[in-house]
C-alpha cells in the first residue's frame, strides 16, 4: 500500500517539475528534451539513468548545473544549489538537454535531484496523510453547472456517498487509455470525469465525512473481465480466457506490475453467499444491504474501487481494508494457472475487446461467478452478464 501512496505523490511533484523544466528555452531556441528516472551508475563525467523506455547515458561538463529538488516543495523556484557528490544510486534524476535520436544519450544542460532517502520520508508522510485526508470511490454523477462531483465509496461493510467539491487550485490528473501506470497519467479537467469512473481524492472532510474539499484529484476508467482460462503461455506471461459475458476470446498480459492473487476457498463461498444474501447476512464484500449480484452494479463489472498503485493506486484509503485483505492473500505467477480455471482480471478501458493487459487478476473466484450466474438464471438480476462483484478486484491497483 505504501508504494500507491509513494506514486500517488510523485506523480503529483513530478507533473509541477516537468511543467517548470519544459518551459525552458536554452540558447539557440531548441527546446529541450526533458529525461527522468532513476539512477543505475555514476562515474566522473556521466551518469547511468534507467526511464521507462530503458538506460540513458547523461554526459556531464563544467557546464551542468545541478539543483537539488525537495519533495516536500517540489516548485524548481525553491531548487537549491547541488553537486555530483550528492546524487547517490537510486536517487530519482530530471535531465534537460537535447536527447539524441536514439534515445540512448544525453548532454546534461541541468540535473534536477531528488534524493531516494528525501523520497522514502516523504512517502511515508503522505501514507499518512491520505489514511486521514483521502477517499476512494466510484463517480456516481459529476454537476458540471457546481462543479461537484457525486462519489460512491465502497467498504467490506457497505457503501456510502460522499460530495466531492474541489478547491479552487485543485489539481487533477487521469490515466490514459491504454495505461495504468501512473507516471503516464495526464494532466486533467473536470469536464473529463464521467459516470463510472474511478477516482482517488486528498482534501479537507467534513466533521460527518459526507464532504471534501479537493486539492488532489486523479481518475480513470477501468473494466472488470471474467472468464474461463482456455490457454497459458507462460514465456509470453500471457492468459487466454473465454470471456462469461461476451463468450469470446480475450488475451491477458501480465507485467511486471500486475498483481496476480487467489482467493482462499473458504473466504470465497462465504463472501458470495453473503452477496446474494445467503444466510440473510450482510454483504460483506462491497455495497450496502443484502443486494444481489447484478443489481444495482454497473453493466460488465465496471464501476468498482480500484486499489491495490505497484500497481498504480486507488484504494487504500479508508476503504475497510480491502486492500490489505488482497495483499494477505497467496500470490500466484501464470504459469499457476490452469485451464478451465476461473479468473477475473482488472485492466483500463483502452477500446480493444480482444487484448487487455491485466492490473489485478484473481483465481479462486469461481463461487462469485457461479453466485451471478445462478441469479440470472432465476431472474434475479441479470448475473455475470450484468455485473458482478468481487472483493479487491474493483477495478485497478495502480502500482
Amino acid at each position: 500500500m505504501l508504494q500507491n501512496f509513494l506514486l500517488t505523490t510523485l506523480i503529483f511533484l513530478c507533473t509541477g517539475i516537468f511543467g517548470s523544466v519544459s518551459g525552458q528555452t536554452p540558447e539557440g531556441g531548441l527546446k529541450p528534451s526533458v529525461v527522468s528516472g532513476d539512477v543505475a551508475t555514476i562515474g566522473d563525467h556521466k551518469i547511468v539513468v534507467n526511464t521507462k523506455s530503458g538506460a540513458v547515458n547523461v554526459a556531464l561538463t563544467d557546464k551542468t548545473e545541478f539543483k537539488r529538488v525537495s519533495p516536500e516543495n517540489p516548485s524548481l523556484k525553491a531548487a537549491t544549489a547541488a553537486t555530483l557528490a550528492d546524487i547517490g544510486v537510486g536517487d530519482k534524476l530530471m535531465i534537460t538537454g537535447i536527447l539524441a535520436s536514439d534515445g540512448k544519450s544525453i548532454p546534461a544542460r541541468a540535473v534536477y535531484l531528488m534524493t531516494k532517502s528525501e523520497i522514502s520520508q516523504k512517502m511515508v508522510k503522505d501514507a499518512a496523510e491520505w489514511q486521514t485526508r483521502g477517499i476512494a470511490g466510484r463517480v456516481v454523477s459529476v454537476n458540471a453547472q457546481t462543479g461537484q462531483i457525486n462519489v460512491e465509496i465502497r467498504s467490506l461493510t457497505g457503501s456510502t456517498n460522499l460530495l466531492l467539491t474541489p478547491k479552487s487550485d485543485a489539481r487533477f490528473l487521469r490515466y490514459a487509455p491504454d495505461s495504468e501506470r501512473f507516471n503516464e497519467a495526464k494532466a486533467s479537467t473536470l469536464a473529463d470525469i464521467k459516470a463510472g469512473d474511478m477516482i482517488r481524492a486528498l482534501g479537507d472532510k467534513s466533521s460527518d465525512g459526507t464532504a471534501l474539499a479537493a486539492e488532489k484529484v486523479l481518475t480513470g476508467a477501468f473494466q472488470t473481465v471474467a472468464g474461463t482460462v482456455v490457454s497459458v503461455d507462460a514465456g509470453k506471461n500471457e492468459v487466454v480466457i473465454k470471456n462469461l459475458q461476451t463468450k469470446k476470446e480475450v488475451t491477458i498480459e501480465v507485467t511486471e506490475t500486475s498483481l496476480l492473487k487467489k482467493f482462499p476457498t473458504e473466504m470465497a463461498e462465504r463472501m458470495a453467499g453473503f452477496q446474494t444474501g445467503a444466510g440473510g447476512a450482510r454483504p460483506t464484500g462491497q455495497g450496502g444491504g443484502a443486494r444481489p449480484v447484478g443489481q444495482g452494479q454497473p453493466t460488465g463489472g465496471q464501476g468498482q474501487i480500484p486499489a491495490g498503485p505497484g500497481r498504480g493506486g486507488f484504494g487504500g484509503a479508508r476503504s475497510g481494508n480491502v486492500d490489505e485483505m488482497l495483499e494477505r492473500f497467496p500470490t500466484i505467477k501464470s504459469s499457476d494457472l490452469k485451464v478451465g480455471d476461473m479468473i477475473a482480471v482488472s485492466s483500463t478501458k483502452n477500446g480493444s475487446v480482444d487484448r487487455i493487459r491485466a492490473i489485478k487478476l484473481l483465481a479462486g473466484v469461481e463461487p462469485f461467478l457461479r453466485m451471478a450466474q445462478a441469479g440470472n438464471g432465476r431472474g434475479r438480476g441479470q448475473g455475470v452478464d450484468g455485473g458482478f462483484s468481487i472483493p479487491g478486484l474493483d477495478g485497478i491497483g495502480f502500482p
